[in-house]
């Protein structure tokens, strides 16, 4: 088993409950053992995968966690368009919480204390922002996030951008509003990729079987990798799904600039907290399907290293 930052691990299939333990072998789930678990999915709104994570994906994410021994695992979220809790509801969270026992927390609820302020020094943020303690506090950090374009500005929301679920709209006793600062800057990609930089990730998994290359987040193009990918680099992982966006023809600037020339990941390249280049990635097929879809991204990749 090999663990080298920018590796990506790859396999071809849309069977959930298959190829989600299938990937997390690849990871040291001994470690897991006893320990606290801090889980970020993609629940924006209660609109259907891939707009929002798949209810097996975060059924077979959290067992396979179980199975290794976690203690403890809490699911922390806030929407974007509409109410957190709501959408837990509608989106089947809150049941699966009480059948698998995990604590699905919507962070719209919670008090000043479950943040920590992140000063602005080195952002792009006006006053810093503020980020889910959470995620500070949990042994261990591991997120799922869905493969999509963003037309508000993100231009893709993959696993960098899925980090903004983390950070409060705004916190009890503030009126101010972060998140419309976030949207209304002309930094907004900068900024979704330095929140990166204030939390460690184990780990993310990203749930490729379907994917929207037009529009985003809540609807778009729809298309169908039927990929799974997971990596302990979300810079790599990002970097591999822009790639995917583009061999299913992705218009705008996704479509049109190299994939480090993404202001989200050229942002991250610079923070240092993933790889800097393409040239960083290896890829790691996990069944002999995944093979030709390897193929056609190094191809994507290695364009982009020529590019650079």
């Amino acid at each position: 088993m090999t663990n080298s930052k920018g590796e990506v691990f790859i396999l071809k299939t849309n069977n959930r409950a298959m190829g989600i333990p299938m990937l997390l072998k690849n990871f040291d789930l001994n470690d897991y053992f006893g320990k606290t678990v801090a889980l970020k999915a993609n629940y924006n709104s209660a609109d259907p995968f891939p707009a929002s994570t798949h209810i097996d994906t975060l059924k077979n994410l959290i067992q396979t966690l179980k199975i290794a021994g976690a203690s403890d695992i809490t699911m922390a979220e806030r929407s974007g368009m509409g109410e957190t809790q709501e959408v837990f509801e509608q989106m089947g969270v809150l049941s699966l919480s009480r059948e698998l026992d995990f604590q699905a927390i919507a962070l719209d609820n919670v008090s000043k204390e479950d943040w920590i302020k992140i000063d602005r020094s080195g952002t792009h943020w006006l006053r810093g922002f503020y980020m889910a303690k959470v995620f500070h506090d949990a042994d261990k950090v591991v997120q799922t996030c869905c493969l999509k374009t963003h037309r508000f500005g993100g231009h893709f929301t993959l696993s960098i951008k899925n980090s903004v679920g983390l950070v409060a709209k705004n916190v009890p006793g503030s009126m101010y509003d972060y998140m419309r600062e976030l949207h209304s800057s002309p930094f907004q990609r900068q900024m979704i990729a330095e929140i990166n930089n204030y939390y460690k990730l184990d780990f993310a998994l990203m749930d490729g079987i379907k994917a929207f290359t037009t529009g985003g987040p809540e609807s778009g193009t729809l298309v169908e990798p039927n990929l799974l990918l997971a990596s302990r680099d979300r810079v790599a992982l990002d970097a591999v799904g822009v790639a995917i966006l583009k061999l299913y023809g992705v218009k705008g600037k996704v479509g049109q600039a190299g994939i480090f020339e993404q202001d989200q990941l050229k942002r991250a390249s610079e923070l240092g907290f993933g790889v800097k280049s393409a040239d960083d990635i290896v890829l790691t097929t996990l069944n002999n399907e995944s093979k030709e879809s390897a193929d056609k991204i190094e191809k994507v990749l290695k364009t982009q290293v020529a590019k650079n």
